[in-house]
């Protein structure tokens, strides 16, 4: 019961602070949560099973669940263009999923590289997809723990990359207006460049997490 009760705490601390500015603990604890959603989806979708159930739990309702909707939505319109592009993430990056620091080097190696040219949110897309692709490899190869790890690591990564950008844009209700009155070709056009760039970077970050020679 007192679990249940500090999730429904959270839950109505994360609604309020759709009604004002939000702060950056803020917006990294949102983008924690719909980390931790985006995540289930793509576990339950692999059909697979874990033993963390506590980070099962989905988004708040309200407009952060509108949020996570929408993630989701333009995860499976990029993971469509390419299907094979974000899975089995650690094979194509050639890491080990035993060792916490080369899974979080890794994967923050990954989500600078997608950031090197700017922020849009076809790359924001890219990155949860990412998180996704490797947590799904974490619980296949019995290394669940590691999904905790990888939402801390994008929550990291967004408080140092991608706050002020967010603040800007009003939050994460922004990404709402890409689904918004927008013609479903020029929607793709956006995904496919992200997902053009994602191979890209995969090339160079193999290279830069290949043990010095």
């Amino acid at each position: 019961m007192e679990v249940l009760r500090r999730s429904s705490v959270f839950a109505a601390e994360v609604m309020e602070v759709f009604d004002r500015s939000p702060t950056d603990k803020e917006l990294v604890s949102q983008a924690k949560a719909l980390c931790r959603d985006y995540i289930n989806s793509r576990l339950v979708r692999a059909g697979v099973s874990w033993s963390k159930p506590e980070y099962n739990t989905p988004v708040p309702g309200g407009k952060l669940a509108e949020v996570s909707t929408i993630l989701l939505r333009l995860g499976d319109e990029l993971e469509y263009i390419r299907p094979t592009v974000y899975r089995n993430i650690a094979r194509q990056l050639n890491i080990s999923l035993h060792s916490e620091t080369v899974v979080t080097d890794a994967f923050l190696a990954v989500a600078a590289q997608i950031f090197t040219a700017g922020i849009t949110w076809g790359k924001v897309v890219s990155l949860y997809a990412v998180a996704a692709g490797l947590a799904v490899d974490c619980v296949r190869h019995a290394q669940p723990a590691m999904v905790h790890t990888i939402v801390d690591c994008l929550g990291e990564f967004v408080r140092k990359t991608l706050v002020t950008w967010l603040k800007r844009r009003g939050g994460w209700a922004d990404i709402t207006k890409c689904v918004v009155n927008t013609d479903p070709s020029l929607r793709s056009h956006w995904l496919v460049a992200a997902v053009c760039s994602f191979g890209h970077f995969l090339k160079a970050i193999f290279f830069v997490l290949l043990p010095e020679r």
